[in-house]
């Protein structure tokens, strides 16, 4: 899943510009931003731009196959006949994703800061880095979208104990539902507009947004401040973690 969430940041953020700028990908998200898009002072936007949707969408099945795994090899009878207690064993899958997420993050600037050096020097272009404090902050607020959505995957496995239907319907919401809300329901509807300002896709959307993400991303839209999205998407990790703990607490494991 590393490789894969990795391969897709490199792809919506430097390939495809790449490729829109060589006049072979044109029409495709993000194809006719240009080189100076790739650039190394772009590494922060381009970094956390795919987590509103696809790399989020990487966190999704990531949620849902560490803790829902557990019902479908039927380890977790196993686990807490051994004394563990219920909230404990969740505690430890919730840190294990945590280290998860914050290693794709990493993995994904790490990645994106060689790829642009590369495009930088083929292209003798400056290499103007972002400062260590815009750095920090593009990490802290992708491992927290990261985070959110892989929390929301682990809700999802526990509420439906298994891992094929809680996948499925993650997906759905997040590559389907939560799209044609934003982008189709929200500019007709009033009542669905003033509605995605509370979803978590739309804050993880303004929150890459106002750190420099490109508008053409999918998902990616500054509908909200970056305090409130920030705050938005906390008591959404918040909200799935607790739901999911309580889940897991009050009912049978079978």
């Amino acid at each position: 899943m590393l490789a894969v969430g990795t391969a897709l940041g490199l792809t919506f953020t430097y390939l495809l510009p790449l490729a829109g700028a060589a006049g072979a990908s044109s029409g495709a998200p993000n194809s006719d931003r240009g080189i100076a898009a790739t650039l190394p002072g772009q590494l922060v936007g381009n970094s956390i731009g795919g987590l509103p949707v696809f790399l989020g969408a990487i966190a999704v099945v990531v949620g849902v196959l560490a803790v829902g795994g557990e019902y479908g090899w039927g380890t977790w009878k196993t686990v807490l006949t051994q004394g563990p207690s219920r909230l404990v064993v969740y505690a430890g899958k919730l840190f294990a994703l945590a280290v998860a997420m914050l290693a794709l993050v990493l993995a994904i600037f790490a990645t994106g800061a060689l790829t642009s050096a590369v495009i930088a020097l083929a292209e003798g272009a400056p290499m103007d880095w972002p400062g260590v404090g815009s750095l920090l902050t593009g990490i802290g607020a992708g491992w927290l979208i990261a985070t959110t959505w892989a929390a929301f995957g682990a809700l999802l496995a526990i509420a439906m104990r298994g891992v094929a239907l809680p996948m499925g319907l993650g997906l759905v919401w997040l590559l389907v539902v939560q799209n044609l809300l934003i982008g189709v329901a929200a500019p007709l509807v009033s009542w669905v507009n003033d509605l995605q300002l509370g979803l978590p896709g739309s804050n993880a959307g303004s929150l890459v947004a106002s750190l420099g993400a490109s508008a053409q991303s999918p998902g990616v839209a500054e509908l909200t401040g970056p305090v409130q999205a920030a705050l938005v998407v906390g008591a959404y990790l918040v909200a799935f973690t607790g739901l999911g703990g309580w889940l897991l607490h009050r009912r049978d494991v079978i």
